[in-house]
């Protein structure tokens, strides 16, 4: 053990591969769950002698060889390790104290102390009992693509060939050369790769992204019985929902359904890029919800969900992760779950390439909530978006340094003095999509009197931010800045 290495572990303190053992009296029954737990997630180094604090006590030097070739014999009994493993447990001396390193490596096996079942979880090791999380660690340690299981009783008839059309238009418009506007659609399935051979049976057959992507609903809930997306609206009742959309169709119309649930129910704030005017709303929600359709673990048994709250919204789903933690884009390594349907994904223009919505997230929520979104790998995966209704980007850039962006929100921020401003805000926002919104049907969309919204219309244009052009019933609003 590098020693410069040592003093940095130490610094840093128990991690998910990273333990500490006081083993003043020999190793304990917590050492071998803990070696267990190593092996049925990522790996990681275990070090005899030392305090959870990070003090180094040391193991008493008379013992250290013995508590080796004891370690070594425990690991290799079956009736304790099974299926048993080959390690090498080493000491060196830190500071004048003995200390015992273990090396674990991550197994291709799923791995038992005692029957029992250990996993790592931050800095613990947990007992797993469940049959559905044992399923997801036998996945994790297939190291296979669940999407390309062959269904060779799937036949034509099972999909949507309706929906090529679509596949086609969506293509071009993505890249007006792309070979997929020319293609058959047998054609397109084959260069898609949906249909494959089963390697262990030599059959062929649409495979599992097929059925996912182009599948009848009833033949999706055959295939993969618990593919479905849960969206939520818990704005008012948290216990329960305020709004609920269960999808369980093909993966190209959830995306529709869920896009469609997402525009309902959050705000479309005014931001313009390269003067064109760009959907906040619209670019979050397509990563995060492109993300969730296309990195699930689809052969768990947990539903996904998109929900929304008022301070918050966020997608979890299945996943059989590479790593445990945050994800930044600093310490991002793209890893795709379905290598298939992303590539699908890509070629109809819902995806782009690998690892960019975690870039796009942290651009766009930054500018939409004026916090940074995070993501959380693990068994679930998990993409939160923080939700200010209040903030604006423009808002705030308009008022300090009059950037073009700032015209409409920064006079909302810095001309209007309206109770509440919220109100004033909203109807402008509301203005800038809809230029030809009559005040009766501005009252409906927020909720209010047409005797406020008329009262709020009056303060905007005795203010000089909005005036209106052309005839009563022909005419439209202007935003001045």
């Amino acid at each position: 053990m590098d020693i410069k290495k040592f003093q940095k572990i130490l610094s840093i303190g128990e991690t998910i591969a990273v333990e500490f053992k006081t083993c003043k009296k020999g190793a304990k029954d917590d050492l071998y769950e803990s070696i267990c737990s190593f092996l049925n997630r990522f790996g990681g180094d275990i070090f005899l002698g030392v305090e959870d604090n990070s003090e180094v006590t040391g193991v008493p030097r008379n013992s250290v060889e013995g508590d080796i070739k004891n370690i070594i014999s425990m690991i290799s009994n079956p009736e304790v390790i099974s299926p048993t493993v080959y390690l090498s447990p080493e000491s060196f001396v830190y500071e004048g104290k003995d200390v015992i390193h273990i090396r674990v490596p991550e197994s291709s096996e799923v791995h038992s102390y005692k029957k029992v079942i250990f996993d790592r979880v931050k800095e613990s090791d947990v007992k797993v009992t469940a049959t559905g999380s044992i399923a997801m660690m036998y996945i994790r340690k297939q190291r296979i693509f669940t999407e390309k299981r062959v269904f060779p009783h799937v036949k034509d008839e099972s999909l949507r060939f309706d929906l090529f059309p679509k596949i086609r238009k969506m293509a071009a418009h993505r890249d007006a050369n792309h070979p997929w506007k020319d293609m058959s659609d047998k054609e397109i399935i084959k260069s898609a790769g949906l249909y494959s051979q089963d390697v262990e049976t030599g059959k062929w057959g649409y495979n599992l992204a097929a059925v996912l992507l182009l599948g009848r609903d009833e033949v999706i809930k055959d295939c993969c019985p618990t593919h479905r997306t849960d969206a939520l609206l818990r704005k008012v009742n948290t216990d329960r929902y305020d709004d609920r959309l269960i999808v369980e169709t093909n993966l190209i119309e959830s995306y529709d359904l869920l896009m469609s649930f997402a525009e309902k129910h959050l705000w479309d704030k005014f931001y313009l890029e390269e003067d064109a005017r760009v959907s906040l709303r619209s670019k979050i929600s397509r990563e995060m919800l492109v993300n969730t359709l296309m990195h699930r673990e689809f052969t768990s048994t947990r539903f996904a969900k998109f929900v929304i709250e008022k301070d918050r919204m966020f997608v979890e789903n299945a996943n059989r992760a590479a790593r445990i933690g945050e994800l930044t884009p600093k310490n991002l390594e793209p890893d795709s779950k379905n290598p298939i349907i992303a590539a699908f994904f890509r070629n109809i223009g819902y995806a782009d390439e690998l690892g960019s919505g975690v870039r796009n997230l942290f651009r766009y929520v930054k500018l939409y909530s004026g916090k940074d979104p995070q993501f959380i790998e693990g068994d679930i995966f998990q993409i939160i978006v923080p939700l200010d209704d209040n903030y604006s980007f423009d808002a705030r850039i308009g008022k300090a340094t009059g950037h073009q962006n700032g015209g409409i929100n920064g006079g909302i921020n810095g001309g209007i003095k309206l109770e509440p401003s919220e109100s004033a805000k909203a109807v402008l926002e509301i203005i800038a999509q809809k230029p030809t919104i009559t005040m009766p049907v501005l009252a409906v969309e927020l909720g209010k009197a047409e005797s406020t919204i008329d009262k709020i219309i009056r303060e905007l244009k005795k203010k000089g931010w909005i005036q209106r052009a052309g005839s009563r019933k022909s005419g439209y609003w202007e935003i001045l800045k």
